[in-house]
């Protein structure tokens, strides 16, 4: 099982490949490819290299899905007995990202699995 360690929107996220990750904004339109290139750590199968801070050469390549707003988080701020009372709310810009493949050196360590065709067969009674 390959990995690597991404900082992305000032977190460190694990992705793997063919999985989806929601990620700070990024300035990419739907359904276009993305490069991430700061990588701290890739394990290939026991195998680790760590950056520092990055690893040279390694990236991760992927598709941005959609762009979105996230969950609404009330912000409730109140001071007992001064009837004082502030209520915010906030909703974070997100990116969902699908992770294609992690390259090393220009080679790809890891790549998705690209599920297969579901055929869909009737049977007539």
């Amino acid at each position: 099982m390959a990995y690597a360690i991404v900082e992305t929107g000032g977190k460190q996220l694990r992705m793997e490949p063919g999985r989806f990750y929601d990620i700070e904004l990024l300035p990419v339109e739907g359904d276009s490819p993305h490069t991430l290139d700061k990588v701290l750590l890739v394990n290939n199968d026991g195998e680790v290299q760590i950056g520092q801070p990055f690893v040279e050469g390694a990236t991760v390549e992927g598709t941005v899905v959609r762009n979105f707003r996230g969950r609404k988080v009330i912000v409730y701020k109140m001071r007992p007995k001064k009837k004082t009372r502030k209520k915010r709310g906030h909703r974070q810009e997100l990116t969902r990202f699908m992770v294609n493949s992690i390259n090393l050196n220009g080679s790809a360590i890891a790549v998705a699995d690209t599920p297969p065709s579901e055929t869909v067969t009737t049977e007539e009674e």
